[in-house]
């Protein structure tokens, strides 16, 4: 029997993603071609053209095309991106912003207004220090570089002013010269970067926010999802269960891997100190996979999205995801469910 040829496109993660890039771990019944791109050109390739049968994805740029009305893909609960946010607020060091609650009526730049990091972001800003996106003025576009590609057109929410900074400009250009307050992203902006006495972060210790937010609400913020071209989908329903196989394999070999701390894997000095501290905060996977386990994080995201106007209703996270997976036992599943080649 002949198998379904598949184009995968998506980033490299060695923990994650590397057995199935270099065919350590096969996905049943399937020829699997891994593609590695940029992701953000990914999420916009994707978003405006369904350019693979399966990829990485945003998670708030997938919920933006539900809420559209646009199902041409389907989710599978493999989140290969998460990442706590607090770290990622920048603010101009003459700008008078001490707290989160200084934001208020501030200026502030996010390379999208969609992009998951902001989703987050807007998400604790307002149900843990009271300032709604609302209380601030948007302003987006190229952050380290003046170049702008919209990924997923959508208004701006109606309570929301929304702007695009001028040609030739950077947010990180802006920020640094006050001509903007704040910047929120993904990245350490260029300025940043360069040691610049303009640009600091918001919160001092990032680090001992984000544990602090991990123990009380328990959720370890989900970037990114695995999505499936839906005409695909449609007509292989066994597709769904069997990337998930294959994606939690390929994660199991890789963290494997990384705990044989006896010739480190990564160039990470303490990365013995760094695998202890993931067992006591996460019981030893910080990444899992399968909805179960995910519902909390999910139900956050979906309600997020609505509250900021990125989607018209606030979408179940049943919603999100192929029927198939959703009892699926996840990272529970036994070693050898995915065929190693």
């Amino acid at each position: 029997m002949s198998k379904l040829r598949l184009t995968y496109g998506g980033y490299v993660y060695l923990d994650r993603t590397r057995a199935l890039q270099f065919g350590q771990v096969a996905v049943e019944g399937v020829d699997f071609n891994f593609e590695s791109i940029e992701i953000s050109e990914l999420f916009r390739r994707m978003a405006q053209h369904i350019e693979f049968d399966v990829a990485e994805m945003s998670l708030s740029t997938y919920l933006v095309m539900l809420g559209q009305g646009d199902d041409r893909l389907v989710g599978i609960p493999v989140f290969l991106s998460r990442a706590f946010r607090h770290s990622r607020v920048f603010v101009h060091s003459d700008a008078g912003i001490n707290e989160p609650a200084d934001l208020k009526g501030k200026q502030v730049g996010t390379p999208e207004y969609q992009m998951t990091a902001g989703l987050w972001i807007r998400g604790f800003l307002e149900h843990d220090y009271g300032v709604a996106a609302s209380d601030m003025t948007w302003f987006y576009g190229g952050s380290d570089e003046p170049v702008y590609a919209e990924r997923r057109h959508h208004d701006a929410p109606p309570d929301v002013s929304l702007e695009q900074i001028p040609k030739g400009r950077t947010l990180s250009g802006m920020l640094e010269s006050g001509e903007l307050d704040a910047l929120v992203t993904a990245a350490d902006p260029a300025p940043y970067r360069r040691g610049s006495p303009k640009v600091r972060r918001l919160f001092e210790n990032p680090w001992s926010v984000e544990r602090d937010y991990f123990t009380r609400t328990g959720i370890f913020p989900i970037m990114h999802l695995v999505v499936i071209r839906r005409e695909i989908y449609e007509r292989n329903r066994w597709l769904a269960v069997s990337l998930l196989n294959a994606f939690i394999e390929s994660k199991r070999l890789g963290m494997e891997r990384m705990r044989l701390t006896g010739a480190l894997p990564v160039a990470i000095p303490w990365l013995a100190a760094d695998i202890e501290e993931l067992d006591a905060m996460f019981g030893g996977d910080a990444f899992p996979y399968g909805f179960g386990q995910n519902r909390l994080a999910l139900e956050a995201a979906t309600t997020y999205a609505n509250e900021q106007g990125l989607t018209p209703r606030r979408f179940e996270p049943e919603d999100l995801f192929a029927p198939e997976t959703l009892d699926h036992p996840g990272d529970d599943l036994k070693r050898g469910a995915a065929r190693l080649i």
